[in-house]
């Protein structure tokens, strides 16, 4: 049963992405956007990564402050592998000012974020990714080949009942050369408050 929830989530967002946004296979573009550090950071800066782990968060969200732990950890345990996590807010904050540059800031500085936490202040990195919720991850390989969409993990509201870690999974298949399975889960979070 819960393989055939799996296939289903996966057509929808496979469908969903088909309008607007990379899909598993395309190859995403760099970016330049400014980070809670004050720098402006691309992917190509990140020279000795062997992928990327982009995820659109933010700071109001509920689903996104559950996964704020679980992203400082996934960072501790990847980045030393050569994932960096690299987060990114999409959000307006004309229209949630929780969401405000100045506010990541404090955000990042409380919870000592240990990851990229950067600014779409444009909003025109996630229309390319297809991004819909906070948190929605995109996993690259080191020539920015999308491999993995979607969750975190199988529960947004309980880490310690997480059975599928599937960005987790999805990384270490991706360093070992083997196929991901699933390469697409559903994302579940806010949606993006779009200007």
């Amino acid at each position: 049963m819960k393989q055939l929830v799996l296939t289903v989530f996966a057509a929808v967002t496979t469908v969903l992405t088909a309008f607007g946004g990379y899909k598993v296979g395309d190859v995403a573009d760099d970016f330049s956007l400014k980070g809670t550090d004050d720098k402006i950071h691309s992917l190509s800066e990140l020279k000795d990564a062997k992928g990327y782990v982009v995820i659109f968060t933010c700071n109001h969200c509920p689903y996104a402050k559950l996964y704020e732990d679980r992203i400082i950890a996934l960072q501790e345990e990847f980045e030393p592998m050569g994932y960096p996590i690299i987060a990114i807010n999409p959000n307006d904050p004309s229209i949630v000012e929780e969401d405000s540059f100045e506010n990541m800031k404090k955000r990042a500085k409380e919870k000592g974020f240990n990851f990229l936490y950067l600014f779409d202040e444009k909003q025109s990195v996630y229309p390319k990714y297809g991004a819909t919720k906070t948190p929605h991850v995109f996993l690259l390989n080191k020539e920015r080949v999308v491999k993995y969409i979607g969750a975190i993990d199988d529960n947004a509201r309980d880490a310690s009942a997480v059975q599928e870690r599937y960005l987790a999974n999805a990384i270490r298949a991706l360093d070992a050369g083997k196929e991901i399975k699933p390469s697409v889960t559903k994302a579940i979070g806010c949606s993006i408050k779009a200007k």
